[in-house]
């Protein structure tokens, strides 16, 4: 994903719906039981700066949708660039870390 997700500091919206297909046959991934975490850092930063879990609707999670709903706090972050890895654990113990990261841009609120 080359293009920026916009968003404005301190809010708790807009919800992120991520899609996760399979590179090779760009079939949806089984999220099944597992768990889906995005880790949210300052662009090109070391460290993440918090890990979210991503809600995974049971009765759809076959078609690889998952949902990023941020919390209070997540965005009182500095004006700038941001990006998230996401990262899914199955069932079974395995873990796949989605290749492309992210991008988000932050810009400071008005009111």
């Amino acid at each position: 994903m080359t293009e920026k997700i916009r968003l404005v500091r301190g809010d708790t919206g807009p919800q992120i719906r991520l899609t996760l297909t399979d590179d090779i046959t760009g079939l949806p991934l089984d999220l099944t039981g597992a768990t889906v975490t995005l880790h949210f850092r300052e662009a090109g930063a070391p460290t993440a700066l918090f890990s979210r879990q991503v809600y995974v609707n049971p009765q759809t999670a076959s078609t690889g949708v998952a949902i990023v709903q941020w919390n209070e706090g997540d965005l009182d972050r500095t004006e700038g660039d941001y990006e998230g890895e996401v990262e899914v654990v199955y069932s079974a113990g395995l873990r796949q870390t989605v290749y492309d990261l992210l991008k988000f841009k932050l810009r400071e609120d008005v009111a």
